[in-house]
């Protein structure tokens, strides 16, 4: 990866790859979660904890294959006698599905589970020989003949295997081969020497797609995107220009969403019902009730709550701030750490002033008030329900209910002057040029 981050902390669909891992795992109800981390990336494990608190994580010291590496978990289950689920934190995309169905193949009677899928290309994998509906081997690449190299069946890496023999099993893994590793996957012909029977279960190769480097990272995002695109319009959303839209691993949609071109999902956002979100917004760490329409060119940062009905229109940014059902802001406006109030009216240019340097302070503008264009209400400042604030207006006390606020200097009006100032401006231009000359 070429990158002081650990590769399976790397974001997919704003979350660590390591988390895309884990929350598939979570979908099984898991009584055990071990990790295995590199010695010098205890950031791993801390990631591992603060996604799922009762992790273990244990350091492969030393980098000797996988079947080294699933040795490193022995003692954090010991005693444990159900399914070992082998997971690589480097292949975020796998559903939980499919590890459903390779635990349904071990309940069937199966000791070893492997995950396989048809390949485009099977040239660099190791082939699934499967007969007569059998796991009986599996063959390296580079060991295959010219007829196991024409199958197409190829093997993941993910496996579910019996907890009572595993540990035995790894114990006779051997690292005879090209590489001098120890293998997971001669599991298969060590378990079927011992009169254990091995299966296989087929999953899409998309599913499958491990990440080495950038290029690879850049392919299991836009894997990811295509998932959730379709997801998002199967369950009801309708998406203008799919391939322009990206989303979090988080993202929730209701039914009737209208998603505009170019618009981007951070994490955190919850979107209900026949919302509209126009073309290129960002939404994070946001919820948008039914109704709301947002966009063109808005900005929603985390803790804004968009109310039913509300309008949060181009070059709007809410932070931390409620909009109360119909309120309206329209455009070129800045709303943070503020309460505003049902039908309330936030005019074009204001800008809740919510810093002093030190602090944030809050905001709260009733219902029905009535906020002109250009105004700056400087928190911790209150508009009450159906006041008013005259355009322009630098709001520093709170205003009443019902009440009107104008907050700036007194215009003064001087006739002929601008005629007066042009004349003196030109005369003063033409004698310098005289000077010059």
């Amino acid at each position: 990866m070429r990158s002081a981050l650990p590769k399976v902390l790397h974001p997919v669909g704003g979350a660590p790859m390591l988390a895309h891992v884990l929350r598939t795992a979570q979908a099984l109800s898991p009584e055990r979660v071990v990790v295995v981390t590199p010695p010098d990336a205890p950031e791993v494990g801390e990631a591992a904890r603060r996604l799922r608190p009762d992790a273990v994580d244990v350091p492969q010291r030393d980098r000797l294959g996988t079947a080294h590496a699933a040795q490193q978990a022995r003692e954090a289950l010991a005693g444990f006698e159900g399914d070992v689920l082998v997971l690589y934190g480097d292949t975020p995309l796998v559903r939980p599905e499919s590890l459903a169905a390779m635990s349904a193949a071990r309940a069937e009677g199966a000791s070893v589970v492997v995950l396989g899928f048809q390949a485009e290309d099977p040239a660099p994998y190791g082939r699934l020989i499967v007969e007569g509906g059998e796991l009986t081997a599996i063959v390296e690449a580079r060991e295959a003949t010219s007829e196991q190299r024409a199958i197409r069946f190829c093997n993941s890496g993910v496996m579910c295997v019996e907890a009572a023999r595993m540990w035995t099993w790894l114990d006779r893994v051997s690292d005879d081969n090209a590489k001098g590793e120890f293998y997971l996957t001669d599991l298969v012909a060590i378990a079927r020497a011992d009169g254990a029977r091995a299966a296989a279960v087929e999953c899409p190769e998309a599913e499958t797609l491990g990440v080495n480097s950038r290029i690879d990272l850049a392919a299991a995002e836009a894997a990811f995107q295509a998932r959730m695109r379709r997801a998002a319009m199967e369950q009801g959303a309708t998406l203008a220009a799919p391939e322009t839209v990206f989303f979090a691993f988080d993202t929730e949609l209701a039914a009737d969403v209208s998603i505009g071109p170019n618009v981007v999902f951070g994490p955190g956002v919850r979107v209900e019902t026949g919302v509209e979100i126009r073309a290129f917004c960002h939404l994070e760490g946001c919820t948008v009730a039914s109704g709301a329409v947002v966009g063109p060119f808005a900005r929603l940062r985390p803790g804004a709550r968009i109310g039913a009905q509300a309008h949060v229109g181009n070059f709007v940014e809410v932070k931390n701030a409620t909009l109360g059902e119909g309120a309206k802001a329209n455009h070129l406006t800045y709303i943070g750490d503020a309460e505003i109030g049902a039908r309330a009216n936030i005019g074009a240019g204001t800008i809740t002033c919510n810093y002093d340097g030190f602090l944030k302070h809050r905001t709260t503008i009733g219902a029905g008030a009535f906020i002109g264009s250009n105004t700056a209400l400087v928190a911790p400042v209150s508009v009450g329900d159906g006041a008013s604030v005259g355009a322009g207006s630098v709001v520093v006390e709170d205003v009443p209910a019902d009440a009107l606020a104008v907050a700036r200097g007194r215009q003064e009006v001087r006739p002929g002057a601008a005629a007066r100032l042009r004349e003196r401006l030109a005369a003063e231009k033409a004698e310098k040029a005289a000077r010059k000359g």
